[in-house]
């Protein structure tokens, strides 16, 4: 019988207020059986997610690893967008040299993934029959959330998911699927998906949880206590992503356009506000850091934030914008002061700061509070607009991109946009939060750094085509050893450049 130890756990460590009835009292060095699991939840359902949430703003073992956005942003640094102006943690990433069986890096994602599944998958556990009531549709709703995330994710890191003509990979073989109880399939059906599943297969099951989560979500018309959950719009937006990623472009265009509803984008004075408010409106999804969750130099802002006094910030490894990228922002777009332009800024606060092209985007708030942001409606509009240019629409997606950029360069006025206008609105906007390793992925796109007047650091001014094998992680030499269902010859081709 499982029993559910993280939930305790994971509620006294964080402090997240929790029911008072008896029980809890009687359980806390123990574990909870399902019934009484089901029973905790019936009284307060969000302890069962508050574990979640805490562990992907966690740090696990060293100053380069606060679980998801160290993951997130180790792979945003394989792309072009951002240069390092020091060599320094996430220096092999930017490499590509860390995308080996035997490196901490791969081993780190892995369990960032399959944590966050295995906690997911405990919660569905409970409800082997389904969820009933609102609360139980908000909870396994929430679980098959995160779930989709990962089952999205995951074969885009350990697997090509497009071939030489931008196509879908569907046949590779990618990673293990973990089930549920509620999932419907016998022990030796879930047992057989342990091995190495197709593309195709993952990306069938991130499609089957995201769909029913949405639908789960707004059934129960779920309000949640705050951005730390996922509500039907978050869900929504998870499913654009996918949809995106798996060149659904008409479904991409829906979900997305769901998601930002009672979303609008910020304006000028909330694009300089640091990038570490959850209360700034445009924000879907994200954690808010306190003084008892800060993780301070072992954090996202310690890495990306050239105001904080950690590594960018000192100028160990300041994170700057690619200039070919910069170069490219019109001088009335508000972004552009995100950045420093070419001679750096000597009136600044810090070393990393100072430095030319440093990113100015993301703050410091003197407490090392700053918020984790997971998704926010500039996003959506992006995902709605290319999704619109895929299929031929120009005029329309210059009406939705339109839009965004009314926050961002009044003179805009495009009447038709492309897919490439898009995708460069993409690298702007979104630039240092997590996406140009999946937009190079999903558009079969290399990188190239070696231009002339490049400003990466010159042990990073490579050229790696896109069918370079360094691009894909391969599996953990721990998972291969430990798990059955896979052996040796199924490894990833692997390299370094």
């Amino acid at each position: 019988m499982k029993a559910y130890k993280f939930i305790i756990a994971s509620v006294l460590a964080l402090g997240f207020t929790a029911c008072s009835d008896s029980y809890m009292d009687t359980e806390e060095t123990g574990s909870l059986t399902p019934e009484e699991a089901g029973e905790v939840a019936a009284n307060d359902a969000d302890i069962f997610l508050n574990g979640i949430w805490s562990y992907m703003a966690d740090v696990t073992s060293a100053h380069d690893d606060f679980n998801y956005l160290a993951a997130m942003h180790a792979l945003d640094m394989m792309g072009d967008d951002i240069a390092m102006g020091g060599e320094h943690f996430f220096v092999y990433d930017y490499r590509f040299e860390y995308s080996g069986g035997n490196y901490a890096r791969v081993r780190r994602t892995w369990n960032v993934f399959y944590t966050l599944l295995a906690r997911a998958n405990e919660i569905l556990d409970m409800y082997p029959e389904g969820a009933n009531s609102d609360a139980e549709k908000a909870l396994v709703g929430q679980a098959l959330a995160i779930r989709g995330l990962c089952y999205t994710d995951l074969p885009m890191i350990y697997q090509k998911p497009t071939t030489a003509n931008g196509s879908l990979n569907l046949d590779a073989p990618a990673v293990p699927l973990y089930l549920a109880d509620m999932d419907g399939l016998t022990l030796d059906e879930r047992d057989e998906l342990k091995g190495r599943n197709t593309v195709d297969r993952v990306w069938q099951q991130a499609e089957s949880d995201l769909t029913k989560a949405v639908q789960l979500l707004e059934e129960a018309n779920y309000v949640r206590p705050s951005k730390h959950f996922i509500d039907a719009n978050v869900a929504n937006g998870l499913l654009a992503r996918y949809y995106l990623y798996t060149q659904q472009w008409a479904n991409a265009v829906a979900a997305a356009h769901k998601a930002r509803q009672g979303y609008q984008p910020m304006d000028n004075v909330g694009l300089h506000d640091g990038f570490m408010l959850l209360s700034n409106p445009e924000w879907m999804w994200g954690f808010d850091h306190t003084n008892e969750t800060t993780t301070m130099y072992a954090s996202f802002f310690s890495h990306i934030s050239n105001f904080a006094p950690g590594y960018s910030g000192l100028g160990l490894s300041s994170r700057l914008i690619d200039k070919r990228l910069y170069d490219q922002i019109p001088d009335d777009d508000y972004r552009k002061s995100l950045f420093n332009g070419p001679d750096g800024d000597s009136s600044q606060s810090t070393t990393g700061a100072k430095m030319p092209y440093a990113n100015l985007k993301f703050g410091f708030d003197g407490e090392w509070t700053m918020d984790y942001m997971y998704m926010r409606a500039a996003e959506m509009y992006l995902i709605e607009a290319e999704g619109l240019a895929r299929q031929g629409k120009g005029t329309e997606a210059a009406t939705v991109l339109a839009e965004l950029m009314a926050q961002r360069q009044p003179s805009w006025n495009k009447t038709s946009v492309t897919v490439a206008d898009v995708q460069l609105q993409r690298s702007i906007e979104l630039w240092g939060e997590g996406f140009s390793y999946f937009d190079k992925r999903r558009n079969n796109e290399g990188a190239n750094r070696a231009y002339e007047g490049s400003n990466h650091l010159s042990s990073a001014q490579m050229v790696v085509p896109a069918d370079s094998a360094v691009w894909t992680y391969q599996l953990p030499i721990s998972e291969i050893q430990e798990n059955s269902h896979i052996d040796f010859s199924e490894q990833n081709p692997g390299g370094e450049e």
